[in-house]
């Protein structure tokens, strides 16, 4: 529908619609803060009214793209947002359609350090069980935080007071603007680095606007504290102020005094908890000497400590015991066994007479042939046996002799010493 002509006469909802077509023409971008939210589940959109303290603008947002926005709204929070204004006809009310939405100010860096938080929490450094215990009694306390500011005489002055034993290493170093962060680490670097045997370090500063605060929202000084070889403390701002450096932390206190509080125990705490400890040990070395005293008075009421044939009297008894039956037991061992001696030796003779006995007539028959057998008996009968002049070799035939061979005749009785004259060869 086009612009009426001049003077013609329209409707009220021809009007509201005009109005709503001019309006809807004009895109801009505004910041305000939201005064009202009406988010039910329910409603196709998200209502809410935005203002500047001079004038306020109530607002509509698709659910959808309220949705993507990922903006969780609340009252009293900074928004931007970009639409235009329309119309809604049936009461003739101006409202402004926003398209998109994003946190301003203090809401931008919430959502930014709510993702850096997230992120480090999926890698487990903000995790109870990575955090370290702080030592009970530090010798050496590293802290990290601005000369300037009053944090560090807050800090320095509570661990005077309360545990002035322990060293501090202090590193000076900004805690605001966009440098902080760089050398807040570089701080924790340096105290760690400069004092061997650091026990624990306090990183502080005090209170102040949350954009103030920021720098220890930083993921790299996150990552500096998380990494730290020594355990440390953080006490930044006031109770309610948490950062990312908290989170991280092996220990986080509500403010820069809480934090010294924290690592230096309370010297007379420490003084009179080593007196009850004292008390304590003092109460059990005296119960352990009286214990091992009525201990010692049983032992030496012991008949083995005040009779010493108490301890060997038995032994000795039985020595005596075993040494009678000894006595008694070895003559008649011996006479036993010369008994069975000579018993044994009676059935050998007779077993021996028995064994002779059924071997002699074929030991005479073998004797007979072999008297028979013997030379002897042949050279007996009138033989003689010829044997060379050493007696070696026996002479079997004429050719074995040569006339003046010296020999040896064997005959029954002894040796014919000869010497050959002649030898006759028979056919």
């Amino acid at each position: 529908m086009g612009q009426p002509s001049e003077g013609r006469l329209i409707s009220v909802s021809e009007a509201m619609r005009l109005a709503r077509q001019s309006l809807e023409r004009l895109q801009v971008q505004v910041i305000g803060e939201v005064s009202e939210f009406n988010d039910k589940p329910s409603y196709k959109a998200a209502y809410f009214t935005i203002g500047d303290g001079k004038a306020s603008m109530p607002c509509l947002m698709w659910r959808d793209r309220y949705a993507a926005s990922g903006v969780t709204l609340r009252q009293g929070m900074q928004v931007e947002v970009v639409g235009n204004f329309s119309a809604y006809e049936p009461k003739g009310r101006l409202q402004f359609v926003v398209g998109s939405l994003t946190p301003a100010g203090e809401g931008r860096l919430r959502m930014q350090v709510d993702a850096i938080a997230k992120r480090l929490a999926v890698e487990g450094l903000m995790h109870p069980a990575r955090k370290r215990p702080l030592p009970a009694f530090p010798e050496r306390i590293g802290l990290v935080t601005s000369p300037a500011g009053k944090a560090v005489h807050d800090v320095l002055r509570t661990l005077k007071r309360r545990y002035p034993l322990a060293e501090v290493v202090f590193a000076g170093v900004t805690v605001e603007g966009d440098t902080a962060p760089a050398a807040i680490a570089r701080g924790l670097e340096a105290v760690v680095a400069a004092a061997a045997g650091l026990d624990v370090v306090l990183i502080v500063r005090g209170g102040g606007s949350y954009e103030d605060l920021m720098p220890f929202n930083d993921e790299a000084l996150a990552r500096a504290i998380a990494a730290s070889p020594i355990p440390v403390v953080t006490g930044i701002g006031h109770e309610p102020d948490t950062t990312i450096a908290d989170m991280v932390a092996d220990c986080r206190a509500s403010t820069p005094t809480a934090a010294a509080e924290a690592a230096a125990p309370l010297a007379e705490g420490v003084k009179a908890a080593l007196d009850a400890k004292g008390r304590a040990l003092g109460r059990a070395l005296l119960a352990r000497v009286q214990r091992v005293g009525h201990r010692l008075a049983l032992l030496a009421d012991r008949p083995v400590f005040r009779d010493g044939n108490a301890l060997l009297g038995t032994s000795t008894q039985t020595l005596d015991y075993l040494r009678s039956k000894l006595s008694v037991a070895i003559p008649a061992r011996i006479e036993r066994s010369g008994e069975l001696i000579d018993a044994r030796r009676l059935r050998l003779v007779q077993a021996g007479g028995q064994l002779v006995g059924r071997h002699e007539g074929a030991l005479r028959l073998q004797a007979a042939r072999l008297d028979d057998l013997s030379p002897l008996k042949i050279l007996a009968r009138g033989y003689a046996a010829v044997f060379s002049a050493d007696g070696k070799t026996v002479i079997r035939r004429v050719s074995q002799v040569e006339v003046g061979q010296c020999m040896a005749v064997r005959v029954s009785d002894g040796i014919i010493d000869c010497d050959v004259t002649k030898v006759r060869m028979e056919e």
